[in-house]
């Protein structure tokens, strides 16, 4: 028998919250047979898989070390925890949940740096007069390193931020900072703020796989089921069902209702009773209502969908080409 798939999720907070309403979108309820307490899990509908419930640092260290297939994680964590992040993992598909930039921040008091040029300029000032390099206090080095070398600033060191690195600057351990921040009100309420061209990451949680994992043909094929749910919810997110009757809809007009609205006809054109279901943007719907009025229809239903499934699985189709590039 083969082992199963193993899939990480965060444990608890509202990460946890929102990948379950993720895969429940989708159809796979994350479920605890063994109580809300245990740190293994199952997906109700699919057979094959084991979750695994960790915090975001350690999935993001099992999916480097190939301990776990796929995972719930951001895409911050794993650019900094992971060396050579494309060869040990492939990015499938952004979740629209977890948002947060990591990006250098400096005190309001610096009214003068306003970029990263500013900030080489008062960096190479600072250890011309103090005879030391600024510190800057950040839980991302290697990603900080990376960033300050593409904009030619040296006259730095990093110290170890084991507390809020918000508040290091006015603690006088650090003289500025990169870290993560949504809003950007915690930096304010600090006395920081972001400088223009300083956002390293645009990060958000994504779901990935790890190359190196064991990936045999069961446990392919039970990612395959599982991505195949996941991209027939993303194409119905995109889309409202339009339902029509008329005589007078021919290929001319769908094809008008192609190019101006962006329709889809899934099921091929209208039928010799007239009746029409076109696949539609949702920001699209109301003027393609108006549109098909205007020539002839009598009534116009919009629905929501659940799932569209088609032949192709491009979430799955683009795990195994980068799995055979491993």
């Amino acid at each position: 028998m083969s082992a199963p798939l193993v899939l990480a999720v965060p444990s608890k907070g509202r990460l946890q919250q929102n990948a379950g309403a993720f895969f429940a979108r989708c159809g796979l309820e994350l479920i605890k047979p063994r109580g809300a307490r245990d740190y293994r899990g199952a997906i109700a509908a699919l057979d094959g898989v084991e979750i695994a419930y960790l915090s975001a640092a350690e999935i993001t260290m099992q999916l480097g070390q190939g301990a776990v297939h796929l995972g719930v994680t951001g895409e911050d964590l794993l650019r900094e925890m992971i060396p050579d992040t494309e060869r040990r993992i492939v990015f499938i598909e952004q979740l629209g949940f977890g948002f947060a930039n990591v990006a250098v921040a400096v005190p309001q008091a610096w009214i003068d740096v306003r970029s990263m040029a500013d900030l080489d300029d008062v960096a190479t000032a600072f250890r011309l007069k103090h005879e030391r390099k600024m510190r800057l206090a950040t839980k991302y080095a290697n990603l900080t390193r990376g960033f300050f070398a593409e904009h030619g600033v040296v006259d730095y060191r990093i110290v170890e931020s084991s507390g809020a690195t918000e508040g290091a600057p006015a603690a006088g351990i650090a003289e500025l900072i990169v870290d993560i921040t949504t809003t950007g009100a915690t930096l304010a309420a600090n006395g920081l703020k972001v400088i223009e061209d300083g956002v390293i990451l645009r990060s958000q949680a994504n779901l990935v796989a790890a190359r190196t994992a064991s990936w045999d043909a069961a446990q392919r094929e039970t990612a395959r089921l599982l991505l195949d749910r996941i991209a027939a919810q993303k194409r119905a997110h995109a889309h409202r069902e339009v339902r029509t009757r008329f005589a007078g809809m021919n290929e001319t007009l769908l094809g008008v209702a192609r190019e101006k609205f962006g329709v889809a006809a899934p099921f091929g054109g209208p039928t010799s009773s007239g009746m029409l279901t076109l696949h539609c943007p949702p920001e699209h719907v109301h003027a393609l209502a108006s549109f098909l009025r205007e020539h002839g229809a009598g009534a116009v239903s919009v629905a929501a969908l659940d799932y569209v499934y088609a032949r192709d699985n491009p979430l799955y189709a683009k795990l195994a080409a980068e799995l055979e590039r491993t």
